[in-house]
């Protein structure tokens, strides 16, 4: 079978030309350039989003939302707490006072201690020394100032945001919370918080001033952004200088101190204008903690403090290095008075003595003269600190006070405790009520001779045994238990002997010797047994040295004083004069020459040899309680009465120690000091030409000076008992 294939066309060559020409070259068309294909954005669609994990599609979702609220709220956020704090600025504003009613902002008012001779000695209350400015204090304190506490302070608006970032990464970065410790507070803020935020105290609101100042202090964020709303205020409504004059002048800088003005005054005796780079330096130092840097606790510790200020003074351009080195080589050192900080314990006794409305609670600045003597003041520390190095042990812990007067009762010296650079400690010269020992015995002779007994009658020195009502037998003995026999009153009150006391005291009457002591100025309830002769009862230093004066003076009771004269600053008028001096008579004039006579004996010839002056008359009287728990020794000159205790404060024994060693012996280093420039005087006593023989004691008491309150009848059974 033949198949027929499908027939090709004829490949036949196509007619390009026509009549065998050639067509003419035809030029090109110029190409026009290619459009540029667009480049297709990226965009998710849809369908890729829902290609995404649904995971990461909830997490992309929730910031976004976030996000948005977050911009939706801030931006209105921030317009209300921008209207907040401009209300409260706005607020504060208004009630900000003029500047000069913010300078002295003291709840209480100063008082000035002066010594008899007008210099200043002692500060208490708040002390305010007087309004200075930027413009009137020493260039170098306000730059000192600056350079510590805000150096950028003339180029913030109060608050200071790199300085509050700077201290909460320090604080951070020692361990504590973002606000504690360092706050980064301007001065202005420091300023808001001095102010209370506008809020003074009041008295009458039932606050006490600490726990107002510790409201004010409290650093809570609330609180800093109170204080930081304050300060942006200020900012409108003061200058920089007058900021910083409130600042100078309010500020604590311890002792008292209130503003540079006083702290000047109290530490330099010189005003703040006149301070220079090292006393400045020093000054700015207390800023920080005014109690630590105070230089009257510790003058090394605050110069290198001020160390560290003139660095910074010098290295803002606040001080020149020629003066940074000299200030450095040249610290500031305290005045005379400031460096002494004399009569602390005084000072304390006169404030307390004095009106309260007018010393511890006074609103006023006061001014009070008083009588003490800054260089007997000065004797008496040094007698006492240089028997305690030469005689005391290094670990002792027994006390000593002593007390110097005149013979009026005009306190001259006093010092409290071993402690002698202090203020509020306690007192031992006149809070301290110890047993008195035989220091009490010269009331009980004082008594016999006002009651016609003489020096040199005699009473026997033997046992005895007196029945107590309710307590039995009681049998004193002599500190030596032995008897001496017949003794002259005066040998046994040389001696200090107990039991010739004891029977001049049961002859005379107890109530006669209770009467000359307590007229005398021996407070408080005196012992009613026996035991009375020889001190069982309780009294001060400064009562016991009272009736000494009492006894120098001629007989007459004394009243110790040490204030002279109280009057408000800058008033000529004093309020109030003289609080104390010689009051009754107690003892006949005749009598007390006669008994300063026997306790001349004391010194000279008895327990209190050690206390004998090589120069003048001495007369006085030691005394050593049971178990030596008390060491006194009291005396006078013809111009001082002088009375020195010792023992401790818990009571606890002295060892090898009596009133006719150590207390005699500080007495003496005292006395020595206080009278090296003055005039020798005898002591006003009795000086027999000729020792005439003595009575028996006891001898015709009714004849000799009749008691109409003594029972003749108990006198005679009295008489029997004593064995005459």
């Amino acid at each position: 079978m033949t198949s027929k294939k499908p027939q090709r066309p004829r490949l036949v060559a196509d007619k390009r030309y026509e009549s065998g020409k050639k067509p003419a070259a035809k030029k090109p068309a110029p190409k026009k350039p290619a459009a540029k294909k667009p480049v297709p954005k990226k965009r998710t669609s849809k369908k890729a989003a829902k290609r995404r994990p649904l995971l990461l599609r909830l997490l992309f979702g929730l910031i976004r939302t976030i996000l948005l609220i977050i911009w939706r709220l801030g931006w209105r956020l921030a317009v209300i707490v921008a209207l907040l704090i401009g209300g409260s600025v706005a607020y504060y504003l208004t009630s900000l006072p003029p500047i000069e009613d913010l300078i002295d902002g003291r709840a209480r008012g100063s008082v000035t201690l002066l010594d008899r001779e007008g210099e200043v000695f002692a500060w208490r209350g708040d002390q305010f020394g007087g309004m200075i400015t930027t413009d009137t204090v020493s260039p170098h304190l306000k730059n000192a100032v600056v350079a510590t506490e805000d150096k950028r302070f003339y180029y913030h608006v109060g608050v200071d945001p790199i300085g509050i970032a700077s201290a909460v990464r320090i604080n951070l970065s020692e361990g504590r919370g973002p606000l504690e410790g360092h706050g980064g507070s301007t001065i202005t803020q420091q300023v808001a918080k001095l102010l209370c935020v506008g809020t003074p105290f009041d008295p009458r609101g039932g606050q006490t001033e600490a726990e107002y100042e510790a409201e004010c202090r409290q650093s809570t964020l609330w609180r800093k952004i109170t204080e930081a709303t304050y300060a942006l205020a200020m900012e409108l409504k003061y200058s920089k200088d007058e900021i910083l004059t409130i600042y100078m002048n309010r500020v604590f800088l311890g002792a008292g101190s209130r503003g540079f003005e006083a702290a000047s005054q109290r530490y330099f005796g010189k005003s703040a204008a006149e301070v220079s780079p090292a006393e400045a330096a020093l000054l700015a130092g207390l800023l920080v903690a005014p109690s630590r840097y105070a230089p009257t606790n510790n003058l090394t510790r605050s110069q290198n403090r001020a160390g560290v200020i003139i660095d910074l003074m010098e290295a803002q351009g606040l001080l020149s290095a020629t003066d940074a080195a000299i200030a450095k080589q040249i610290p500031a050192v305290l005045s005379e008075a400031a460096e002494a900080q004399a009569g602390g314990y005084f000072a304390d006794w006169v404030m307390a003595y004095g009106p309260d409305y007018l010393t511890q609670s006074t609103t006023e600045d006061v001014i009070i003269q008083t009588t003490l003597d800054q260089s007997m003041q000065a004797a008496a520390e040094e007698a006492m600190a240089q028997i305690i190095e030469e005689r005391l042990d290094e670990d002792s812990k027994a006390q000593v006070a002593i007390v110097v007067m005149s013979a009026d009762g005009a306190v001259r010296a006093m010092v409290g405790g071993r402690r002698t650079k202090v203020a509020g400690a306690f007192n031992r010269v006149t809070q301290a009520k110890r047993q008195t020992g035989s220091a009490f015995k010269p009331f009980v002779y004082g008594a016999a001779l006002e009651m016609g007994y003489r020096y040199n009658d005699i009473v026997v020195d033997e046992p005895i045994t007196i029945n107590i009502p309710g307590s039995g037998d009681w049998s004193p003995s002599n500190y030596t238990n032995e008897n001496y026999g017949e003794v002259t009153l005066t040998d046994a009150l040389r001696n200090s002997l107990n039991i010739p006391a004891v029977k001049v005291s049961e002859t005379v009457g107890r109530d006669a010797v209770r009467q000359i002591a307590t007229d005398f100025g021996l407070r408080g309830p005196l012992a009613e047994g026996p035991a009375l002769a020889l001190g069982a009862s309780e009294a001060t230093l400064i009562n016991m040295t009272g009736a000494f004066a009492g006894i120098l003076n001629g007989g007459s009771s004394v009243q110790p004083y040490g204030l002279l004269e109280l009057r408000l600053a800058g008033d000529d008028v004093p309020l109030m004069g003289k609080g104390g001096g010689i009051g009754e008579r107690v003892l006949r004039e005749s009598v007390a020459q006669e008994l300063i006579y026997m306790m001349r004996q004391v010194v000279t010839r008895g327990s209190g040899k050690r206390a004998n002056l090589p120069d003048r008359e001495v007369a006085g009287k030691t005394g050593t309680t049971q178990a030596a728990r008390d060491a006194w020794f009291i005396g006078f000159t013809a111009d001082y009465v002088a009375g020195v205790w010792m023992g401790y404060d818990d009571n606890t024994p002295l060892t090898g120690v009596t009133g006719g060693s150590l207390p005699a012996e500080i007495w003496k280093a005292t006395m020595e000091r206080i009278h090296e420039n003055v005039p020798v005087r005898p002591l006003p006593m009795m000086r027999p030409e000729e020792e005439l023989p003595g009575r028996a004691f006891g001898d015709e008491i009714i004849e000799t000076q009749p008691e109409p309150d003594n029972d003749p009848v108990l006198i005679q059974i009295l008489r029997d008992l004593l064995g005459g």
